[in-house]
């Protein structure tokens, strides 16, 4: 990125109080048209609280804001439109009920016909307009609510175009997106930048980062930490600036003893999505499984703990055959599953922080049809206090917390009927590198108190310091069961892309070792 590039927008020493808390000291950022600045940190960092500063939501307690090189006071959101900020937050913002061009012109100057009519022709033709700059076909009469994430994603993107912003905040735009939709995000992204547009790009996925990111800033505790190229920062440095310690701290992982088998599958089929999978997972020991997007992992895990069918295939708990149709009927057998997707599959977001941890439990805390409110809350607190849910009291709703904690939330809920084999589907997806290191300190105390964890995940650095034995998956089939001395990063991916099958080798169904031979 040259040098000497246009700086569209500048703060500096910006500082924000909430009450007696410090937000945000004497932070400085900038942002130059065509490239894309990565703003990054933990949760509660200072990241949002700053941006809202540079969209004229929250007014600086100190410091300067300046555009185009000019110092200006943004009072409101509607002024820094009018300057040419958009900000894109991770919740959209937008109403399903209506067209994609409605949505498009919310809050803009409509065109109207002579008789002083809105003038829908012009509208569509300059909704299509904005679509085809993006390099998107869509019918802008269609319900915002009928699209994709990803193309909701677009549509908030289109209403920046559409008001012709400059400057363009995107905060956590991949959370909602599978990694094709992200690909396609990742495209426009950089057409963007190629026209000029400067873009902040907030995310917690280090891998986007690296590859979108012209410079980041690292935020820490409300202060700006560093500002460098992408390419004077590899993921390691990155973590240490964020957390304060190295990337091997993140993990915890003690020694601990395997048991007797708690889960035993075989030849698990489902016709169109998985077919003959057979593993089994030991108390204290957990098992990673890895594998591309679309290969099967969720599938069979919620087959196992009676989310979805199965056709075919035994299912053994502690050496007896089960058919667990329903996920209560999993519970009552000692299976927890903690959902890939945690805001729409694992969380009701309006409900409260004890309503969440206890609804699957409910009975527990039951008389009559009435709930004990005092001895739900008991519970709800324990777990909480055990998982280290920080954020809000257990009266509030479980939406305000971060995804950090909202995850924990989750796991609480798992955890609270005492499972002994507990299914962890991608559980650090969307949470900053120090909620992360937490669940990986909760995995560990579980895997030592004899319980047998799966863990589903995409990321490859967490299944190969987490996990005693990695299964891959490919297509829907096991393609590879590794120990952990023979789990390397080769190894999975190619057996991940379907380069070498379960069979071909004796790697691949290793002796029974103990955990950590």
């Amino acid at each position: 990125m040259p040098g000497d590039q246009v700086v569209r927008v500048a703060l500096r020493e910006v500082s924000k109080r909430f009450g007696g808390v410090v937000a945000l000291s004497d932070v400085t950022f900038d942002l130059r048209a065509g490239e894309v600045h990565a703003l990054v940190g933990e949760n509660g960092a200072g990241k949002s609280t700053l941006m809202k500063v540079l969209a004229g939501i929250h007014q600086p307690d100190g410091g300067s804001l300046s555009i185009d090189g000019v110092e200006t006071r943004l009072a409101t959101p509607h002024a820094a439109v009018a300057a040419g900020i958009a900000l894109i937050p991770q919740e959209l913002e937008l109403f399903e009920e209506l067209s994609v061009v409605e949505n498009l012109f919310v809050g803009a100057r409509r065109p109207r016909t002579r008789s002083g009519l809105f003038d829908w022709g012009k509208m569509r033709a300059r909704a299509r307009e904005v679509f085809e700059a993006l390099g998107v076909d869509t019918d802008v009469r269609r319900p915002v609510g009928a699209l994709s994430a990803a193309n909701q994603q677009l549509v908030e993107i289109g209403r920046a175009l559409l008001r012709n912003a400059e400057v363009l905040i995107m905060d956590e735009p991949t959370a909602a997106l599978t990694d094709r939709e992200a690909d396609r995000l990742f495209t426009v992204v950089a057409d963007l930048r190629s026209r000029g547009v400067g873009i902040v790009y907030i995310s917690h996925r280090l891998r986007e980062i690296f590859a979108l990111a012209d410079r980041i800033t690292v935020l820490r505790d409300g202060a700006t930490v560093d500002t460098r190229p992408v390419g004077e920062l590899d993921e390691a440095e990155l973590v240490r600036l964020m957390v304060g310690r190295s990337m091997q701290e993140l993990f915890t992982r003690s020694s601990h003893q395997a048991g007797g088998t708690l889960l035993e599958v075989e030849e698990l089929s489902m016709a169109g999505r998985f077919e003959d999978v057979s593993f089994s997972v030991r108390a204290g020991e957990i098992l990673g499984v890895s594998g591309l997007i679309g290969a099967g992992r969720s599938e069979v895990f919620k087959a196992v703990c009676g989310i979805e069918p199965s056709q075919s295939g035994e299912i053994r708990i502690a050496g007896a055959a089960v058919t667990p149709r329903t996920p209560a009927q999993a519970q009552a057998l000692g299976l927890a599953y903690v959902p890939e997707e945690r805001r729409s599959e694992g969380l009701i977001l309006k409900m409260s922080i004890a309503d969440n941890v206890t609804l699957s439990r409910l009975r527990t805390f039951s008389t009559w049809g009435l709930v004990k409110r005092s001895d739900q809350r008991t519970a709800a607190g324990a777990m909480t206090e055990r998982l280290t849910v920080r954020g809000a009291r257990l009266d509030a709703p479980v939406g305000r917390l971060s995804g950090g904690n909202q995850q924990k939330v989750v796991l609480a809920k798992a955890l609270l009927g005492e499972p002994r084999v507990i299914v962890l589907d991608e559980p650090t997806r969307g949470v900053d590198v120090g909620a992360k290191s937490e669940i990986y300190r909760i995995v560990d105390e579980l895997v030592r108190a004899g319980n047998a964890i799966v863990l589903v995940s995409s990321e490859m650095a967490e299944v190969l310091a987490m996990s005693d034995r990695v299964m891959v998956m490919h297509e829907g089939r096991v393609a590879g069961l590794f120990s952990r001395a023979e789990a390397t990063p080769e190894r999975l991916a190619a057996a991940a892309s379907g380069a070498q099958h379960a069979g071909e080798a004796p790697a691949h169904r290793p002796r029974q070792t103990e955990v950590g031979e």
